[in-house]
């Protein structure tokens, strides 16, 4: 009888977990709706505003502060992950890119400063004395426009004063609900070649734009908007990122969960049954006795 009360223990311990990631999964889907619709939303905004860019820079010689190419001193490496776990890998590729990033820097003997968004990269990386560390943790509990770009300001205001001499940002781009792609993207300085987006476009003649006032001008006034919004957008991918992978991590939990309760149901009846046999055993075994 002890090892059946044991077994339906754990029957309604699992049965239990069962329900919580199954909950679980169901707010991360919300989530990731919401997620996945601003980040579908942002990236042709995004998308228009690098290719408008390029077609002023390409060729045409036209440069602002935040293209200075120069001898990297020192680097900042902008850490994106997620406050909450329970969501797979994603964090742990993360922190491993990360990691590998500093790793690179320090080999050639570069000053590193860690800004790090989301409380698991804070909490790992702030372990590391030698290196210097802020924390914007609550930039993903409600993101926003206009909080997010703050930063950015913050960072190229470092690079075009020259106490930062190049900025890369590691986290995961958001490719669909099963899978993200781990990168580490150059934000700063700003190159000036075109870059073709997903293969989509290839390289050909510019667009034939007027532009009123001049090419330098709207240059300097595109540039940061266009560093600010691809910014933003590299978080909102990790949002999306983060809430796919959550999903997908709860339903597989929920998987296991369910495959684990058969299991344990079916130990559960075989014991019941050797139980109940052995009890009708005792009872003949004793009625024969009897009338012996």
């Amino acid at each position: 009888m002890a090892n059946l009360k044991e077994v339906r223990t754990r029957i309604a311990s699992v049965s239990s977990t069962q329900q919580i990631t199954s909950a679980m999964k169901m707010v991360s889907a919300a989530k990731f709706r919401r997620a996945q619709n601003a980040i579908i939303g942002m990236r042709p905004y995004a998308a228009s505003l690098q290719e408008i860019i390029s077609d002023i820079g390409e060729g045409q010689g036209v440069l602002t502060p935040y293209h200075a190419v120069r001898p990297v001193k020192t680097v900042v490496l902008v850490v994106v992950t997620s406050n909450k776990g329970l969501c797979g890998a994603f964090n742990s590729n993360v922190l491993k890119l990360a990691q590998q990033r500093i790793e690179h820097w320090r080999a050639k003997g570069t000053a590193i400063r860690l800004a790090c968004i989301g409380k698991k990269a804070s909490e790992l990386l702030s372990r590391q004395k030698d290196l210097q560390v802020s924390s914007y943790d609550e930039f993903l509990d409600a993101p926003s426009f206009d909080t997010i770009a703050a930063l950015a300001d913050s960072l190229m205001a470092d690079f075009a004063d020259k106490h930062v001499d190049r900025v890369e940002v590691v986290y995961n781009q958001f490719k669909n609900s099963l899978s993200q792609i781990l990168t580490c993207e150059q934000w700063l300085p700003v190159s000036a070649e075109r870059k073709a987006e997903s293969g989509e476009r290839k390289a050909e003649v510019a667009n034939d734009y007027i532009y009123e006032p001049s090419q330098e001008e709207i240059l300097r006034e595109m540039i940061p908007l266009t560093l600010r919004s691809t910014f933003y957008r590299m978080v909102l991918d990790s949002l999306a990122a983060e809430h796919g992978a959550r999903m997908t991590a709860m339903q597989k939990a929920t998987d296991n969960a369910t495959e684990l309760l058969k299991d344990l149901r079916l130990s559960y009846n075989k014991a019941r049954q050797a139980s109940i046999t052995n009890e009708i055993i005792e009872i003949v075994s004793g009625s024969e006795a009897l009338k012996g």
